[in-house]
């Protein structure tokens, strides 16, 4: 993208984002996008075809946010099952401060289809990318290390449903990510947190 047509996306995004944490999903509406970004509406389809499109591309936004937050200040555990379990947690709580626009980005998630299939992949592996990082591996992750953490990532997007849906307490969802974290066991190649270079 030329900077004009990074700065055009951002101003989309943004106005996603606000108009997300005001009504949730169904207050993402194309046209008020346009209007809240000044972008004309078929240049908004150009960039993201649906609304779908738009919600898993603000998700991306938020997780690359939280990403560049946590290499600037890492997790302090020594235990790679207990950094990664404080990583999603807090990950977990910034989802919390905006509920609404948590909800709508999740909604999004679960209906995505195959159009949107690159968008989720790229969602996908930045999570990945959070979780290996919070394990402060030295090297590349072994297969049952990359299974271990797509259970996690599972977990983890269930427990968002089932606490944006009333059906979980802040206190389950912590005890449930502090539960599956524990598959990665006592040692992930390194004891101390990962530091920023």
């Amino acid at each position: 993208m030329t900077e004009r047509q990074e700065a055009r996306r951002r101003r989309i995004l943004q106005a996603t984002t606000r108009l997300a944490s005001r009504g949730g999903f169904d207050a993402v509406q194309m046209r008020e996008v346009a209007e809240l970004s000044s972008v004309a509406l078929g240049t908004l389809y150009r960039y993201f075809p649906s609304k779908v499109h738009l919600l898993v591309a603000t998700m991306r936004d938020q997780l690359e946010h939280l990403h560049e937050t946590l290499r600037e200040r890492p997790p302090t555990e020594e235990d790679p099952a207990a950094r990664v379990a404080q990583t999603l947690m807090r990950a977990f709580r910034a989802m919390q401060r905006e509920p609404h626009l948590a909800d709508a980005m999740v909604r999004a998630l679960t209906f995505a289809d195959r159009s949107v299939s690159a968008e989720v992949d790229t969602v996908s592996r930045l999570t990945t990318t959070i979780i290996l990082d919070a394990m402060g591996l030295t090297g590349p992750p072994t297969p049952a290390q990359l299974s271990v953490v797509r259970v996690i990532e599972h977990t983890w997007h269930s427990a968002l449903i089932t606490w944006l849906s009333g059906r979980a307490s802040i206190a389950q969802v912590k005890i449930d990510i502090e539960t599956v974290c524990r598959l990665i066991g006592p040692s992930a190649d390194r004891p101390g947190p990962r530091r920023s270079r």
